[in-house]
């Protein structure tokens, strides 16, 4: 892919986001909960997964063995993630909660970088990328508060 088709899916990703919140939530007064509405949201998403990769991928070689253990964990961090957008936002609002989620991603992501961590390339913080988080902190809690 491009660097602006990346971009461009980035950019949709990123905003169904807060539309996912809202699917969930609104789910989770239906079937008893928000741990019900993650689940149920966890296998629509892993079915239509199922379909991408029958239909699309054929003979890859497969070495799921020669994974450290920490590459399975993604399903058990994607889990708690959205059972968060799940219980917190109809709490505190969309806006909020994705403003608070949105500056810990950064600051996660910059200490990732900077010790190239899970497979990261190492970046150095530098002066302005600290503005930056500090930027979008700032931000966030504007948004919480006001």
């Amino acid at each position: 892919m491009t660097g602006v088709l990346l971009l461009l899916f980035t950019v949709v990703a990123g905003a169904f986001l807060p539309a996912q919140a809202g699917v969930n939530a609104r789910l989770a007064k239906y079937i008893g909960g928000p741990v019900r509405a993650s689940m149920v949201s966890f296998v629509v998403g892993a079915l239509a997964l199922f379909i991408v990769v029958v239909l699309f991928y054929r003979s890859e070689s497969h070495h799921g063995s020669e994974a450290p253990w920490w590459a399975w964990v993604g399903g058990l961090l994607g889990a708690f993630y959205v059972t968060s957008t799940v219980v917190v936002p109809v709490r505190i609002g969309a806006a909020a909660f994705f403003g608070v989620l949105v500056a810990a991603q950064l600051v996660a992501s910059v200490v990732l970088d900077k010790f190239g961590w899970i497979g990261f390339p190492k970046q150095d913080v530098s002066p302005l990328r600290m503005l930056g988080v500090a930027m979008l902190i700032g931000g966030a809690v504007l948004v919480r508060v006001f």
